[in-house]
């Protein structure tokens, strides 16, 4: 069923747009886009470009971070007045790192609704081509503007166990790689995805040093908007192992001992963990009853 034939009295559509390429964006958005009332624009100059490409002549409204709070309110208004909305952001899906989450807020509490056009999105764009483990990640937004707080933030994820993504800005891409290769080992692997779906897309996936002295020695690689991609900490699985003689020595302990016994003396003898010598010693007590 085409869009316009849909009533989207009083609702707000959250659409996502293009984060580089004209072409990227749905059939479905651009029909809503056309049909609404209203379009809230964290910058209508930016905008502005895409809706002349679709031939799209619908009023702007302004709604960004630095007026978001009272600008949500009018719009709530205005939706409550049986007007329909489109929320877009410069590029790609809106709230994800934008302006928005304000007004989505307060008409979801209003008991309005809340349509998602789904669409592009640079963090998902960067994760399919990235290469790195994305079944579990974590979105960390833009990274903190100050050295000493960034160190801070890389050093709280120095052994985080999932890939872990953040956004970064052209002037702070360098002086970023650095800060982190003061805190993470030089040879972490990470993803510098850069311009991606526009002419001088760049992903480049190596270690931390070598992209350093990439981002370092080449200038277009400061350029663009940028997402990296940082692979998580591989967990040590060999704490949970016994070698064959520190079993033996948990046998030998099970034939004169409770098992509570037996795995108290073999961690003061073996140093594996008592978790492990503990699961160990029922296995073995289920083998003696079978």
């Amino acid at each position: 069923m085409a869009v316009s034939n849909i009533n989207c009295s009083g609702k707000l559509y959250v659409v996502a747009t293009p984060i580089g390429n004209l072409a990227d964006i749905t059939f479905r958005a651009v029909e809503v886009l056309k049909v609404v009332d209203l379009i809230a624009a964290e910058d209508t100059r930016h905008v502005i470009m895409l809706l002349q490409h679709y031939g799209i002549t619908n009023k702007l409204f302004s709604l960004h971070q630095h007026n978001e709070d009272k600008a949500s309110l009018v719009l709530l208004e205005k939706l409550r007045e049986g007007q329909s909305i489109a929320l877009v952001s410069d590029a790609g899906t809106p709230l994800i790192s934008d302006p928005g989450m304000p007004l989505v807020k307060i008409v979801r509490e209003a008991g309005l609704d809340v349509v998602p056009i789904p669409g592009a999105c640079a963090l998902i764009t960067a994760l399919s081509a990235s290469g790195l483990p994305v079944t579990q990640f974590s979105f960390e937004g833009f990274l903190p503007r100050t050295s000493s707080a960034r160190k801070a933030f890389f050093s709280e994820r120095l052994n985080y166990p999932k890939t872990w993504v953040f956004y970064e800005s052209c002037h702070r891409i360098l002086a970023a790689l650095q800060d982190m290769s003061e805190v993470l080992p030089l040879d972490r692997e990470i993803v510098i995805a850069r311009e991606l779906t526009k002419l001088h897309e760049t992903i480049v996936k190596t270690s931390l040093d070598e992209a350093l002295d990439l981002v370092s020695q080449n200038g277009n690689m400061r350029k663009g908007e940028f997402v990296v991609i940082v692979d998580g900490v591989t967990i040590d699985k060999t704490d949970d192992l016994m070698t064959p003689e520190q079993e033996k020595v948990l046998r030998v302990l099970l034939k004169e001992c409770s098992i509570k016994s037996a795995v108290a003396m073999a961690v003061e003898i073996t140093g594996v963990r008592k978790k492990v010598l503990y699961q160990a010693a029922l296995e073995i007590d289920k083998e003696k009853g079978a």
